[in-house]
Parts: C-alpha cells; structure tokens; sequence
C-alpha cells in the first residue's frame, strides 16, 4: 500500500512514522508512506496557503492552487484508489471503512487547516471525506495518523499474528472481550476461571457473552442494529 499525506506540518508525523505499526509495515516493504509539505507548492514568496473567505466571517481557507498543484503533482507518478479530505463533516470512520480502505493500492490524505479548504477543490478533486469523530481538531494531521494506523495494521503480514486483527472490537460487530495476563491472582483479584480452564469450547462461548454484555451496556446501538 502507498499513502501520501499532504499537510502544512510535515513535522507532526515524523515520530509517528518512525515508531510502531507505521514504522514496521514500511520496514517490512508492506507500506511506503510519503509525506508532502503542502508549502512547496505555494507559488508566492511567502509560501502562504490560506487566504479570507468570500461573504466574510472569522478564519481563513486554504487555497485551491497550492492543494491541486500537489495533487495533480502526485496523480502524474500513480492512479489514486482514494484522495481523501479529513473533516469533520464527512462520513465516520468505522472498522468496516478501515476493512475497506485497507484493501486498496494507492491512497492521498489531504490534511486540512483554518476554516477547511476551498469546496472546488472538495468538488473537483476530493474522492472521498472522512470525519475521525464528530469533534473538531486544529488540523487533518492526527486524523490521518489515525487512518494511517487503522489501514496499515491491516494489511497481511504487517502484525505477526495477523488473527490478532481479526479479533478487534468492532470485526465482529461487537466490542473485544476483557482480556487477562499472568498472574492468574493478583491482589486477590482473579481472572475468570474459564479462561484457565482449558476447556476453549466454554471459552469461546465466555468471550462471546462477555463481548456481547460489554457492547450492550457500552454501546447499546450496535446491539440494536
């Protein structure tokens, strides 16, 4: 899989890239992920980005020359599957969108700022858009993080025991079951006696159960859908 990211702050990712899942995927070969300063693109001296919206009102837009510059930049060197716009009015993210999008080839992730970017650019060259949460942060920059973990974490071969994914809260449309480590007592508290029971049949039936109380009480709307 091949993501780039194009962002105003190419620095936020730099730990990001060098730590954990994205770092390991791309040492595996399994991911290249590029980030592209949106700032190169710029055709003033100031590298400016932004400018005041039309009708007025409080914060700035991102521009549309420097943004599609970029993009159309990257669609000379491969075919985008997805460019994606990280807002928080697009559709939510969900563990089915991660499945999905974890399937394709090639991906752009266009991190916005200020007020958003200019809606001919959304129009025009934006293939889909993608809110993290209904909340609103400073920038695209850690939702893409975010979407960049959720994807590559799924790609065959990145995590050594890759049905550990495949049990995620969320896979089966339930949340993860509680999960216990040794000691078997600590501090008087125990961890349940089936799951050292050896007995995987009533195993499996317990974590069911408890996946499906922990969802009903958690997130009752999941149970009901």
């Amino acid at each position: 899989m091949h993501i780039d990211i194009i962002t105003i702050f190419p620095g936020m990712f730099r730990g990001f890239l060098e730590e954990s899942i994205a770092n390991r995927a791309q040492q595996k070969g399994l991911a290249e992920i590029v980030i592209h300063n949106l700032r190169d693109y710029s055709i003033d001296k100031r590298k400016s980005v932004d400018d005041y919206a039309f009708g007025g009102g409080p914060g700035m837009v991102m521009t549309p020359q420097p943004l599609v510059d970029c993009i159309e930049s990257l669609q000379k060197e491969r075919k985008y599957d997805e460019i994606i716009f990280l807002t928080p009015d697009g559709e939510l993210f969900t563990q089915a969108l991660a499945n999905e999008l974890s399937m394709k080839n090639n991906i752009a992730m266009v991190c916005g700022h200020y007020k958003g970017i200019d809606q001919r650019v959304r129009d025009g060259w934006i293939t889909r858009e993608i809110s993290i949460g209904d909340y609103v942060l400073s920038g695209g920059e850690l939702p893409a993080a975010v979407l960049t973990d959720a994807l590559v974490r799924l790609i065959p071969g990145v995590i050594s025991d890759e049905s550990s994914a495949l049990s995620d809260s969320f896979q089966g449309d339930l949340l993860d079951a509680p999960v216990y480590t040794r000691p078997a007592d600590f501090r008087g508290m125990k961890v349940p006696e089936v799951l050292v029971s050896g007995d995987f049949a009533k195993i499996a039936e317990w974590l069911y159960q408890a996946s499906a109380e922990k969802t009903k009480k958690r997130r009752p709307g999941m149970i009901d859908e």
